[in-house]
């Protein structure tokens, strides 16, 4: 009765929380697969879930089965990588660009990760920073982007990996340092401090200061530690990922503030062109990412 679609079902039930979200993710309706797990439940006579207003809860059967269907298929993705290795399917070339630059912080353990499962495929990184980052796929000089959903999907496959907030980065002195967040207002007369982009790329400018109506002066830095210090030391406010700022609020060097009363938010997806969707370690390594990057602050899941 108890099949490898049934757990891949479990698997994304409980990745989104949601029905209709999990249906879409195994290629269902949301009434198959309703089907199937009433079945479930009707052939092992108790109930895998609660159903309340916010989703699915997980009952004590549903979380014995849900343990089974994560160890299983990671032995089932284990073996298949194998046979793709032993078939000499597991070569190749995956050359990574990242519109998002405080990925770094995660991405190394992912490529680690990677590299053990698919040892014959080379990784790199396309270094620098690139005005449009799915003008790489579109030229050939890279295999995969990390950044936001692009408007356009049709030419490429777009894997959703999470959601996260962005913190506003202040000198722990400075006047504001104790607002519980902060509204575009609080942003005028400031220097914002960025990595070397566009501004149509930087979230807080887009969502936040234009609709405004607000324009600051600008001052750019390549690295984190360099944007951190010149927060630091009154030089001006940045605005980072909630991850990549742990460290440096844990030790007490800036302050992060949340940006609006409900956060800034942006969101991280995988993409590649659709014509390279049969390379076996691209769904793969969006898996990683999503297993890595798990116990990282201030993120929600997409499905």
């Amino acid at each position: 009765m108890l099949d490898i679609r049934h757990l891949r079902s479990l698997v994304a039930i409980a990745d989104t929380g949601k029905l209709a979200t999990a249906a879409e993710r195994v290629h269902l309706t949301q009434s198959a697969l309703s089907h199937q797990i009433r079945a479930l439940e009707e052939h092992h006579g108790l109930p895998l879930f609660e159903r309340t207003r916010h989703g699915l809860t997980f009952l004590p059967a549903g979380d014995r089965l849900l343990q089974l269907a994560r160890t299983v298929l990671a032995e089932v993705q284990a073996a298949e990588r194998d046979l793709q290795r032993m078939n000499g399917q597991a070569s190749g070339e995956l050359r990574i660009a990242l519109e998002c630059h405080t990925c770094f912080d995660w991405l190394m353990p992912v490529m680690h990760q990677f590299r053990q499962r698919w040892p014959g495929v080379e990784v790199d990184l396309v270094a620098g920073f690139h005005a449009d980052p799915l003008t790489l796929l579109k030229e050939g000089r890279a295999d995969l982007v990390i950044g936001s959903r692009p408007k356009a999907v049709r030419p490429w496959q777009v894997l959703p990996l999470f959601r996260f907030e962005i913190l506003a980065v202040l000198a722990n002195d400075h006047p504001m340092r104790h607002k519980r967040h902060l509204s575009p207002k609080d942003f005028e007369g400031e220097t914002l401090i960025t990595y070397p982009v566009p501004e149509q790329r930087i979230d807080l400018i887009r969502e936040v200061l234009q609709p405004a109506g607000i324009a600051l002066q600008r001052r750019t830095a390549e690295l984190t530690v360099a944007i951190v210090q010149l927060a630091a030391s009154r030089r001006g406010i940045a605005a980072l990922p909630s991850w990549g700022l742990q460290s440096y609020l844990s030790h007490d060097y800036v302050q992060g503030l949340r940006i609006g009363s409900k956060g800034l938010w942006s969101e991280l997806h995988a993409i590649w062109p659709r014509a390279q969707s049969g390379q076996p370690w691209m769904q793969d390594i969006a898996g990683i990412i999503r297993s890595e990057c798990a116990q990282l602050p201030g993120i929600e899941w997409l499905s």
